[in-house]
């Protein structure tokens, strides 16, 4: 009999970024940074555990952007050549750091065998990552989530119904698409919710989601449990809320454990470091110095300079991940004894969510704090790590609630997407949402010309609607390329419905535009007509 359960979730996501008109393009890199520090390592690390047939359980959402970059035959035709020039780098750094000093010879090494496995991982799937997240979906050790179409914000779409509808129809369909079956949960973008909407998410067979704590503290009714027991909807869907503490204890910028100084750090990295002319070929082609991924220093403590940070050593590294593995589970121990304490013998569900890319991308160590962490938490008598769909399997008794509208942004509402940097995205993005329904409506559908325009301007739709862009404006990060993707999403749209409404259609145009915003081939756009 355990005390309690512990549900680890990791949103696995990126914006859709594919531009298959450049031979490079300075953005598709968050992709391939992603998967050589986070989703090709995750892999690595469930192939670890299985073989030591340690007990393991996760749970992912995998975002149909990402799913859609993922099986893309040219961008990872592109990930191909950036694995490839990186093992180039890694050997010259091999060679060069021979006479400069022992302690970055031996992380040189590392990279460049830590560099040709995930190569080789990459193409043990068939270059295409999610047979592999599949694969382990299929045997029970993670519970694949998915997400609203194109992580559009859904509370500042709930004035068109048929927008949300949209966005998770599309969802489904895409994770259907990859992953073999229907989805039971679903990750809503941002973890944002506006009360009704499970009402959409139960008429489209979704089982259970997930809210921010503040969408139980402020829900129509406390849940007895606090956050830490699923509830139920009035319309019979199931919601999880985000256990505060655990987040605190991981990723806290004053007590969490990515700051331990043992552990490398980001933002020193030889793109930067190293003279022009060695490093030019392994940047961007337009000279813009970026992050390749070999970074020799380590935190070293709180307010040292870059500059003078210490060298990194990848087994004391690891001590630290050891470390905090096991205090981690001793807290989560302790925590799940007083809360079934608190409950009267009831068993309490820690729910702990995070960025997939936290681990691995931004906490370089974050994958082997994971796999260490299962590896110890397998042999605990109190905590059982469980999926989510585990937990909905089990429950025998739950509390009827109706959360409340809540994300997991700053400040826990919508100001993060809507605010004085942002807001003129929306009247846009509202008036293509009504002539989208206005095409719906009134497409002659055995006119091929009329669906492919419609299917098109939904794509372009669906990629303006993406969170991204106004979490990336507000935030201050590639503002410039954000601005320009709403931009162009708008404009391409226009440009299409000016050609269905006048029946002048250029189909160079129409053909260009189905090539490079490929998303979703098979696209429902009959979804905004109901």
């Amino acid at each position: 009999m355990k005390s309690g359960n512990i549900v680890l979730i990791l949103h696995a996501h990126l914006p859709y970024v594919r531009h298959p008109e450049y031979e490079e393009f300075l953005e598709e890199r968050w992709l391939f940074e992603a998967m050589t520090e986070t989703y090709i390592p995750l892999l690595r690390m469930f192939k670890r555990l299985e073989r030591d047939n340690v007990n393991f359980r996760l749970t992912m959402s995998i975002t149909p952007p990402l799913m859609e970059m993922l099986n893309s035959k040219d961008l990872m035709e592109k990930f191909k050549r950036h694995m490839n020039k990186l093992m180039e780098l890694a050997q010259k750094e091999v060679e060069r750091t021979k006479y400069e000093n022992s302690k970055k010879h031996k992380m040189a090494q590392y990279y460049l065998e830590d560099f040709t496995e995930i190569l080789e991982v990459f193409e043990s799937y068939g270059e295409n990552l999610l047979e592999g997240f599949k694969e382990y979906m299929d045997k029970g050790k993670i519970d694949v989530l998915t997400c609203n179409a194109t992580h559009g914000y859904l509370p500042l779409m709930e004035i068109h119904p048929y927008s949300v509808k949209a966005q998770i129809k599309v969802g489904i369909d895409t994770y259907k698409r990859y992953m073999g079956k229907n989805p039971r949960g679903i990750w809503l973008a941002e973890c944002a919710y506006y009360p009704g909407l499970d009402k959409i998410l139960a008429d489209y067979g979704l089982e259970y989601f997930f809210v921010d704590s503040h969408g139980f503290w402020y829900a129509d009714e406390r849940p007895k449990c606090d956050v830490y027991r699923p509830v139920m909807t009035s319309n019979g869907v199931f919601v999880f809320a985000r256990d505060p503490e655990s987040s605190e204890q991981v990723w806290s910028a004053d007590v969490g454990y990515p700051g331990d100084g043992r552990y490398r750090e980001f933002y020193r990295d030889i793109g930067f470091d190293r003279e022009y002319d060695y490093i030019k070929p392994y940047i961007d082609k337009s000279g813009v110095r970026v992050n390749t991924g070999i970074k020799y220093h380590k935190i070293t403590s709180k307010g040292t300079p870059l500059s003078d940070k210490e060298l990194y050593d990848i087994d004391e590294a690891l001590e630290a991940v050891k470390e905090h593995a096991k205090d981690f589970l001793s807290k989560k121990e302790s925590q799940a004894k007083n809360l079934n304490t608190l409950f009267g013998g009831v068993e309490p569900v820690i729910v702990a969510p995070f960025d997939a890319e936290l681990f691995g991308h931004w906490w370089y160590e974050g994958i082997f704090f994971l796999e260490e962490f299962f590896r110890k938490a397998a042999k605990s008598r109190h905590l059982r790590v469980a999926t989510a769909g585990e937990i909905v399997d089990r429950l025998d008794t739950v509390q009827i609630v109706t959360p409340a509208a809540s994300s997991w942004g700053a400040n826990g509402y919508n100001e993060v997407w809507l605010n004085g940097k942002t807001d003129w995205i929306y009247p846009h993005q509202h008036e293509l949402e009504e002539k989208m329904r206005e095409v719906a409506k009134g497409i002659n559908e055995s006119d091929e010309i009329q669906v492919r325009l419609a299917k098109q301007m939904l794509r372009e739709l669906l990629l303006l609607q993406s969170s991204d862009w106004a979490f990336i404006i507000t935030t201050g990060t590639s503002v410039n390329y954000a601005v320009n993707r709403i931009k162009v999403h708008v404009k391409r749209f226009l440009e299409l419905y000016k050609m269905f409404k006048t029946k002048n259609v250029d189909e160079n145009k129409l053909r260009y535009y189905e090539w490079v915003d490929s998303i979703f081939k098979d696209v429902d756009y009959k979804v905004y007509a109901s």
